[in-house]
């Protein structure tokens, strides 16, 4: 299987883990009012085939004699549920992010859902295994923690502000004003979950039958296509907003759509299998995982500036707003630093 070979191939692969974990929500923005429900069909798709040519692929060449399928049939069936149970449960995180990102936005759904998944993989990764230094690992937790209530106070000015707008242009029947909060609320409950898997990814590697980074892979991606068969059935009928949907209207989507969704797949199926690989990379060749670290955990970065810079989120946004948005960025910036240089690490 090919693995990275030198120190530059393997950040080479980190900034395009970055890349793709932090622009795959735009497939899903340039398909406008369909929704997120029916477009995440064709996103689970792309995913496994994202998957399937990885493994087929990069996953069977290189000089090291050993391919996907040695790996697949020397690893232990315990190893292969839990590379399966890890994309299970991401893949009911992954949906509520998306579910938020409907509601609220890149730039503001991002930054509280990714940084809860942050916080809830540190802390349970320190508390489990210490790691680093103490105080720069919790800074760090204060630092992202901070850009978070920052986030969802920036939801609030700005939900305040559009209310107000509508209540002028005679669009509102009530003079009071509300500020909805269940796109923040779905944000981090599927962040918790996101955060929960980095225990079941190390179990899937772990012992003399561990699988590799493609046979992780291949397992987690078919963990999240299965399950979006089962959790959309809920999110069908139980909406986030909008009417309750039957299954049959994904057959009614435009051809542009379904395109949409599997290019959104296949963008965020190579960046998790980019991420893994990079986790495979002999000690030898990357010495320290505290850039990797820094760079893979950067995506709510490179989600807000789409979502200002590109779909203009903000474009009702006062000064005050503007101010919290950019302490947002730079105080989960900060965090990440902290974590880094502590060192932390959750390259699994």
């Amino acid at each position: 299987m090919t693995l990275p070979a030198t120190y530059a191939a393997a950040m080479l692969l980190t900034v395009l883990s970055l890349i793709c974990m932090g622009s795959w929500a735009n497939f899903f923005k340039l398909a406008k009012k369909e929704r997120f429900e029916l477009w995440y069909y064709d996103f689970a798709f792309g995913v496994l085939i994202a998957a399937g040519v990885a493994a087929l692929t990069f996953g069977t060449l290189g000089s090291d004699g050993f391919v996907f399928l040695d790996d697949l049939m020397r690893a232990g069936k315990r190893n292969m549920a839990y590379a399966l149970a890890a994309g299970v449960l991401l893949n009911l995180g992954n949906m509520l992010l998306l579910a938020a990102v409907s509601v609220l936005g890149m730039a503001l759904a991002f930054p509280p859902g990714l940084g809860m998944a942050l916080l809830a993989a540190v802390i349970f990764g320190y508390f489990s295994t210490p790691q680093g230094n103490p105080t720069l690992v919790f800074a760090g937790i204060a630092m992202v923690a901070l850009a978070m209530i920052g986030a969802a106070a920036a939801h609030r000015s700005l939900s305040m502000i559009r209310e107000l707008l509508k209540m002028k242009a005679g669009e509102h029947r009530t003079l009071r004003p509300s500020v909805s909060w269940k796109g923040v609320l779905i944000s981090l409950v599927g962040g918790v979950l996101i955060g929960l898997i980095y225990p079941l990814l190390d179990a899937a590697k772990t012992g003399d039958t561990g699988l590799g980074p493609y046979g992780v892979g291949a397992w987690f991606c078919l963990g999240v296509f299965g399950s979006t068969m089962v959790y959309n059935l809920f999110f069908l009928n139980l909406p986030v907003q909008g009417r309750p949907l039957e299954i049959l209207e994904y057959f009614r989507c435009r051809p542009r759509q379904h395109l949409l969704g599997l290019l959104g797949g296949l963008v965020w199926g190579g960046g998790i299998i980019a991420s893994y690989v990079v986790a495979g990379t002999p000690p030898e060749i990357l010495p320290s995982t505290s850039l990797n670290f820094a760079l893979l955990q950067g995506a709510p970065l490179l989600s807000v500036l789409w979502g200002v810079c590109a779909w203009k989120e903000l474009k009702d946004a006062d000064a005050k707003v503007w101010g919290l948005m950019t302490l947002v960025f730079f105080l989960y910036l900060a965090g990440l630093v902290m974590l880094a240089l502590a060192p932390f690490s959750l390259l699994v």
